[in-house]
């Protein structure tokens, strides 16, 4: 029977003690309660005076994980993201590497980011940048590989995997070039033995204008390379690119023959960067068990291909001087100087028919 309503003012009487009879079935737990598999229900008192402390959540058993970590959403979070990552990886241009990759995506000049650092970035080029931080954190990839171009003498040269990556060092053999020869205007024809993207050879035709220049490489993927860069640059008119071992396909006479050939010697291979060891073409990388096996084959011909008061410019390694004097010597062959690159270490040796 139902309890008679208390009359308006009185105060309730007094609930029973007896034992709240449990809620209907219908009635659902707090989902914050809930184990896997559920639980019945617990019995709740007919009358509260207030909401019992919520207690703490119950663990999910097998609860999988959130599907990825918050990503940044502004252009400074991303800059400081790629640095962080590649940092954490030994990458000692962490910083640099990171501008120039994130401009890269988002298709503007490195230099103009931090004047827009709240910048919002789209989905497509967050896909983009993280594709680019995995090629570079993960394989040690180049920069340049992953863009496809590499600056060499303030020029852009496109690079692929037929060919070696421009290194600024090499950049010492267009000074000694342009400082032997500082006639702007006198006609010069070079030779570029080991032309790979052609970045020695253009770079010396863009400084002189009336130098025409034949590029020699074994490799037809980067005589390829080097003829695109050519065209690009506008140079193509002024240089010939033919395939030959080295100078055996030369029977012409030149002021001028460049050559950076390969003088890492097969033992210093563990010693190497990997975005060196894993990237750049072993054959370009690599002459035998001391490093002096290209020189060995090249420097021979060299009396033949130079024209009366020509020169040689070879690359060379830094503890490699006297050991190529030597060489050239024996070819006949008179060293006119060692020229150092901007760390002072020896880079490029200058040699003269006698």
């Amino acid at each position: 029977m139902a309890k008679k309503k208390p009359k308006r003012g009185k105060p309730p009487p007094k609930a029973a003690k007896t034992k709240p009879k449990p809620q209907a079935r219908t009635a659902k737990p707090s989902p914050r309660m809930m184990p896997a598999p559920m639980a019945a229900a617990a019995p709740a008192p007919a009358v509260a005076a207030a909401l019992p402390e919520e207690p703490p959540a119950v663990s999910m058993p097998n609860a999988a994980p959130p599907p990825f970590a918050p990503q940044p959403d502004t252009l400074h979070g991303w800059l400081h993201e790629a640095e962080s990552r590649m940092s954490d990886v030994g990458i000692e241009s962490a910083r640099l590497d990171a501008q120039i990759l994130v401009a890269a995506v988002l298709g503007v000049d490195p230099g103009t980011l931090r004047f827009a650092e709240d910048r919002a970035v789209e989905p497509r080029d967050v896909q983009r940048i993280e594709n680019f931080l995995r090629r570079r954190t993960k394989t040690r990839e180049p920069v340049s590989r992953i863009l496809g171009w590499r600056e060499f003498w303030s020029l852009d040269f496109r690079v692929t995997p037929a060919v070696l990556d421009p290194r600024p060092d090499s950049e010492t053999l267009i000074e000694a070039a342009l400082a032997a020869f500082p006639d702007r205007e006198a006609p010069l024809a070079v030779l570029d033995l080991g032309t790979g993207s052609g970045c020695l050879l253009l770079a010396l035709l863009h400084e002189r204008p009336n130098a025409v220049g034949l590029g020699i490489d074994a490799s037809e993927q980067a005589l390829a390379v080097a003829q695109g860069n050519a065209e690009r640059l506008g140079l193509a008119e002024r240089v010939e690119f033919r395939k030959s071992d080295w100078a055996s396909a030369v029977a012409e006479a030149f002021d001028l023959v460049l050559c950076n050939p390969p003088y890492i010697a097969e033992t210093e291979r563990a010693a190497l960067a990997p975005e060196v060891a894993r990237h750049d073409p072993r054959a370009a990388l690599f002459a035998g068990t001391d490093g002096l096996d290209a020189y060995r084959a090249i420097v021979p011909d060299v009396p033949r291909l130079l024209a009366r008061g020509g020169l040689a410019l070879f690359e060379i390694g830094a503890t490699q001087a006297a050991s190529v004097a030597e060489i050239a010597q024996a070819a006949g062959l008179a060293v006119i100087d060692v020229k150092r690159d901007l760390a002072g270490r020896d880079r490029c040796i200058v040699l003269q028919s006698m």
